[in-house]
């Protein structure tokens, strides 16, 4: 399954073990076997560029949590559990959009409970292409 494209999409998910490796001392990430046995209802921070129209620059960073939905070959879906500041909001990327990500892109993770497991299971906004 293929991971969100700038040029296609509109917006990207930056490579969180690049970010640790360029200032590991400053910039955390959780162990990677933490990242790699992520289940739903976990949910994951992940740094997102998302294209803006502002006349300085075409592209804005934040970092979101997304809802783990579940594990597919090579990482998960889940669900983008925040609204971004960078944007209006819209049908085609907003709070609710299911994406697919990899342990490379999570920098930070919030444990499952039973109210996440919940909502896990319930159907996003807008589907990823499969």
């Amino acid at each position: 399954m293929r991971e969100p494209d700038f040029s296609i999409d509109g917006w990207c998910l930056e490579d969180g073990e690049a970010y640790h490796a360029d200032a590991p001392e400053t910039f955390w990430i959780p162990e990677r076997q933490q990242r790699e046995s992520l289940q739903p209802g976990d949910i994951a921070k992940l740094i997102f560029r998302i294209s803006v129209d502002n006349g300085n620059e075409n592209a804005a960073v934040e970092r979101m949590w997304v809802l783990v939905r579940e594990r597919i070959s090579g990482g998960y879906l889940g669900i983008l559990d925040n609204e971004p500041d960078a944007i209006a909001e819209n049908d085609e990327f907003w709070i609710g959009t299911e994406l697919s990500f990899s342990a490379k892109h999570v920098i930070n993770i919030q444990e499952k409970d039973d109210a996440t497991v919940a909502l896990a299971q319930e159907e996003p906004l807008r589907r990823w292409s499969r």
